[in-house]
């Protein structure tokens, strides 16, 4: 495996944490997962995003850089690192939470920060109908969550997508997940891990072995 440090993206519900365990067990790395409930602001921000978006975004930004500055002082290549989020994509929710204003403060530290951390070898982009996150995000059961907005997670859906479709940074794996899970189907986890071995620039989307012509 080529690929020393890959990070697995989506919108919330995706499966991003579940395919991250999967890599990291398969090639016995080690996963990065993101601080998510440790967030003090999290809960408010469900109730009051207008309120409590530039907290909880700011909160987000720092966790996730100090987190990064970790890996940097560790030997990141002596074993594949896989993280269930892009550093990156902090910017995705901070465009549709944040006022006008507090997205011009928050680009101001972002731009200090975001060039310190190191780019992944490859970045896998998950995607999924609005409805199939919904009933993941339900099943996890995640109090904060218990009411999510859906209009709002399709709106980050469709911001992820832009993104996405924009991104050149590093070789890019997109993946619509709707109706497969990689946890559950073995066959399709070994295509998959068959199709990361062979990609080494550009953009690529995956087909699960059972559906390809």
């Amino acid at each position: 495996m080529e690929h020393r440090y890959i990070a697995v993206e989506g919108p919330i519900g995706v499966g991003k944490t579940a395919l991250t365990r999967a890599l990291s067990k398969r090639f016995g790395g080690r996963s990065v997962f993101e601080i998510v409930e440790e967030n003090p602001f999290l809960a408010s921000f469900y109730q009051d995003r207008a309120k409590y978006a530039f907290q909880t975004q700011l909160f987000f930004l720092l966790s996730r850089y100090r987190q990064q500055q970790e890996l940097f002082q560790q030997d990141l290549f002596n074993q594949i690192t896989v993280a269930d989020y892009l550093f990156a994509k902090d910017r995705i929710f901070a465009s549709i939470t944040l006022d006008p204003n507090e997205l011009a403060l928050y680009e101001r530290v972002y731009q200090h920060l975001g060039p310190r951390v190191m780019k992944p070898d490859l970045v896998i982009y998950l995607q999924s109908r609005v409805e199939v996150l919904l009933a993941r995000i339900r099943k996890r059961g995640r109090e904060f969550e218990r009411k999510f907005d859906a209009d709002y997670l399709a709106e980050l859906a469709r911001t992820y997508g832009d993104f996405f479709h924009r991104y050149q940074e590093t070789p890019l794996l997109v993946i619509n997940t709707s109706d497969i899970d990689f946890v559950e189907s073995e066959a399709d986890f070994e295509d998959l891990v068959r199709v990361l071995s062979r990609i080494t620039h550009g953009t690529h989307y995956y087909q699960p072995l059972g559906t390809r012509l």
